[in-house]
């Protein structure tokens, strides 16, 4: 009995896990980066920032303070942030949620709230994006007193 129960599972997971080459469900993702070699006509957005970190210096604690962070699309393509994530809940973002044509520019705007910290602090917010490399990492940084 045990057997059956073991082949049963086998083919289910061999079935279940095959799909055809022509599935139109599938989403491709098609990245002139890949293991088959980089193409140099290709397009893409590239986001650089003035800088990737920021010192907010000393704080009071309960203090919430915000600094923003200036990009520009040096890239060929448009740039489109899909997200951002920080290493704390007490750490948030604001983005553009258009597309930044070549050229363009914008702010990401990080605010950090000091309410229970105390000390040295150091947070990371991880910009997501259709660039490549798809994230970079801004960082502050603060000194918080009691």
């Amino acid at each position: 009995m045990r057997k059956i129960l073991l082949v049963c599972v086998a083919v289910l997971l061999v079935v279940g896990c095959k799909q055809k080459a022509d599935d139109t469900d599938i989403d491709l993702i098609n990245n002139p980066r890949s293991a088959q070699g980089y193409d140099q006509s290709a397009k893409l957005p590239v986001i650089t920032f003035d800088s990737e970190s920021h010192d907010f210096g000393r704080l009071s604690a309960g203090e919430s303070i915000s600094y923003s962070f200036h990009f520009r699309n040096t890239g060929t393509a448009d740039l489109v942030i899909s997200s951002t994530s920080a290493t704390c809940g007490c750490t948030v973002a604001d983005y553009p949620k258009d597309r930044i044509a070549p050229g363009g520019e914008g702010y990401v705007t990080v605010t950090f709230k000091s309410a229970g910290k105390v000390g040295h602090q150091f947070q990371e917010v991880t910009v997501i994006t259709n660039a490549q490399p798809a994230t970079v990492k801004l960082r502050i940084l603060a000194q918080v007193g009691r």
